[in-house]
């Protein structure tokens, strides 16, 4: 099996599987468990400072958007950081670290915007001998409403002013967690740079509310007649969390950057897309809330195998399709595709018809039969109707070579139109011989 040991800005663990911090990673007994499942390490759940204590709500915390089979497509927290009292967490993290020196061990932090209270807590987590810190400037409710989390990760200045602070303070690595709720997520990876960060992960949770209950009024989940805006995760997110990990891979000022991906990771592809986007590791929750912690396992395996099959290493994979990511208008635009839809595949269903003829370019033909043919002329390559087919590779996109096109009409000269092709009137037709 592929190597899948990393070493992430010096802390090293035997797979790039990391559970993120959550309610996971909220305790001893959670966290053994992980890694007895296979995990390779665990940000702990965030420790906030010494004070009054943390009062979550006795009622549900959590609300879900579901796909037609009932599969979980998103979660929505309303969750604050750990209520447990600090001692007992840092003395668990110590006892975890020790018993299993092989795994990470991160721990999360949010203290108010203070050098006191970051130098203070900073002090107390070094003696636990864990790998470092992650600062959590993404939650999006009930600690950013107090000038913590989100509130600090919008504003670029705050996020540099702390990470150096850290940095001054320990010896520790310093990971900086970013928030997405902001317009350009390139400002506070910046920002976390200048301040002297090491790494940073992202993406922290998205501010959403997932439902309304019609028959109450409220926002779900409900707590007593009232309900409020909480941080959504899970698969939905990912498309959303890759971008933003592209966008500082790839971004000048932040290039070379260490990045541990995050948002909606389930499968060994979802991981294997976010380390070919520059991530180093990736950081799970949603999927392991889900499944359980042996989700890993097929995470482990599954990436494994995709390496030996390409031969292929981890290093070789992190980064490596970022050169592909670019702007809109460096495009080919010469480039030409048409859809192609596989009769021996075709269940009839006639979804690619009405998505076509209704909302694109009406570019598919319906016979008496029900038989979907593509219109070649009229086919811009939108791929809508790839997109709509229930049935896997019934309908494909084909590349064609420069000349099989007619760009007076659009139509493909291509020897599977013979008639066209040796057509008198088709201009393009010498070029397609």
């Amino acid at each position: 099996m592929a190597d899948l040991s990393t070493n992430f800005v010096g802390i090293t663990s035997p797979n790039p599987f990391w559970l993120a911090s959550a309610p996971p990673t909220d305790k001893a007994y959670n966290v053994v468990r992980a890694f007895k499942a296979g995990w390779g390490g665990v940000v702990w759940k965030t420790l906030g400072e010494d004070g009054p204590p943390i009062v979550n709500v006795n009622g549900p915390r959590y609300g879900a958007v579901w796909g037609a089979d009932r599969r979980l497509l998103g979660l929505n927290n309303i969750e604050l950081i750990t209520d447990r009292p600090l001692e007992v967490n840092l003395r668990e993290i110590k006892q975890v670290k020790r018993d299993w020196p092989d795994r990470a061990m991160v721990v999360s932090l949010m203290v108010p915007c203070d050098e006191d209270s970051w130098r203070d807590i900073l002090k107390r987590v070094e003696e636990t001998e864990a790998d470092g810190v992650e600062l959590n400037f993404g939650c999006p409710h009930g600690m950013s409403e107090r000038g913590m989390g989100s509130a600090v990760g919008q504003v670029p200045e705050y996020i540099e002013m702390v990470a150096r602070w850290c940095k001054k303070h320990s010896r520790m690595p310093v990971i900086v967690k970013l928030t997405p709720n902001i317009t350009d997520i390139r400002y506070p990876a910046r920002a976390a740079r200048a301040g002297g960060a090491d790494a940073v992960s992202l993406i922290n949770t998205i501010s959403s509310i997932t439902s309304v209950n019609l028959d109450s009024f409220s926002p779900e989940p409900m707590i007593d007649g009232k309900g409020t805006h909480g941080g959504y995760c899970g698969p939905a997110v990912k498309p959303i969390a890759l971008n933003m990990v592209a966008e500082i891979a790839r971004d000048p000022e932040t290039y070379g950057l260490p990045i541990s991906g995050i948002g909606g990771v389930t499968t060994w592809r979802d991981a294997a897309e976010f380390l070919a986007l520059g991530a180093g590791n990736v950081q799970v929750c949603t999927a392991a809330m889900t499944y359980g912690f042996k989700v890993v396992q097929e995470m482990i395996s599954g990436l494994s195998q995709y390496l030996d099959e390409k031969g292929m290493s981890l290093d070789e994979l992190r980064g490596r399709a970022v050169p592909n990511v670019t702007d809109w208008q460096y495009l080919n635009l010469n480039h030409v595709t048409k859809a192609r839809i596989d009769q021996d595949l075709c269940i009839k269903c006639g979804r690619c018809y009405a998505a076509c003829e209704d909302t694109s370019h009406q570019a598919i033909s319906m016979s008496p039969e029900r038989v979907f043919e593509v219109i070649d002329a009229e086919c811009v390559a939108c791929n809508l109707c790839v997109n709509v087919c229930p049935v896997d590779e019934c309908i494909t996109m084909e590349t064609l070579a420069p000349g099989m096109v007619d760009a007076r009409t659009g139509r493909v000269v291509s020897p599977a139109h013979a008639d066209w092709t040796t057509h008198p009137n088709n201009p393009m037709a010498s070029a397609a011989e």
